[in-house]
């Protein structure tokens, strides 16, 4: 069986648990990225019932909204319902610049919040479809083609596999958290970009520019290229600076130790990664 016809198999499957066990149609976590795209030409193939939804994390570049927008007006017209979802944390509307000072520490490798609190919350109670890919890190390999996510990470139920014995576990579990399903997770690189080239689909204008991936503009899993975002959107460097500033206040106000004078320090030792200056583990006991 090719790729194209597992996908779009996974989200039937998906689609028909959505709509039994959530009493809602399967909705679609669009990122505006490459894999996103292909994720949402699968759905439409596939003729199933479902919603489109965007996490705006207030951090995206300027072509990324646009074309996330220009991608919503056209599903708009068709009929497809979609959303673009605006952070909530601890019952208020959050950015990436007032969740800085708030976690008192920058986002990180090992230290993600930022996707936890800006991107990751959208969703709960529903059967949702992503864009995951094991071929984009070492991470995202742990994770199986349908996941159950509960409210802890011992909750967590992995399915790795798309046989019968694994389906009827679907249909005996009394799905009430978030459940994901990834229908392109084993897709590489290759097969993504022959897949957009042969279909003629549009994708983000940044793929154009040199951009490998979409995300947040200086997301630490950018590594170097983040040098190359700043260089191309010097405003998002100066409001990272300035949460860092408040960050720094309010470490002071919380009676926090830290090394850093001034948010430009911060965003020095950010960008290097040195990451050993102050453990992750001794931020998580400051924050616990």
């Amino acid at each position: 069986m090719d790729l194209e016809q597992k996908s779009i198999e996974r989200l039937e499957l998906a689609s028909k648990m959505s709509l039994k066990y959530y009493g809602k149609p399967l909705l679609l976590a669009y990122s505006g990225g490459k894999d996103s795209d292909v994720m949402l030409e699968m759905a439409i193939r596939s003729g199933i019932p479902f919603e489109v939804q965007n996490s705006h994390t207030t951090a995206d570049a300027p072509e990324t909204v646009r074309h996330i927008r220009k991608k919503f007006r056209e599903l708009e017209l068709k009929g497809i319902k979609c959303t673009i979802n605006k952070p909530v944390y601890q019952g208020k509307r959050i950015s990436m610049w007032t969740l800085i000072p708030i976690m008192v520490f920058p986002p990180t490798r090992t230290s993600r919040y930022c996707c936890r609190v800006l991107k990751e919350s959208a969703g709960d109670g529903r059967m949702i479809s992503t864009g995951v890919r094991w071929d984009e890190s070492t991470q995202r390999s742990a994770r199986g083609k349908m996941e159950i996510i509960g409210s802890t990470k011992k909750s967590k139920i992995i399915l790795t596999n798309d046989n019968d014995t694994q389906r009827r576990f679907f249909e005996k579990c009394e799905l009430r958290a978030k459940s994901v399903c990834n229908p392109i997770i084993e897709w590489t690189n290759t097969d993504i970009w022959e897949f957009i080239r042969s279909e003629k689909i549009e994708t983000n204008p940044l793929y154009e520019c040199g951009f490998d991936r979409v995300g947040c503009i200086g997301c630490p899993l950018s590594g170097k290229q983040r040098y190359f975002h700043f260089q191309k959107y010097p405003k998002y460097k100066n409001l990272y600076i300035r949460a860092f500033d408040r960050m720094i206040q309010e470490r002071l106000r919380r009676g926090l130790e830290t090394q850093w004078k001034t948010g430009k320090e911060v965003y020095a030792w950010w960008m290097n990664e040195d990451i050993n200056q102050i453990t992750i583990s001794d931020y998580l006991k400051e924050v616990e």
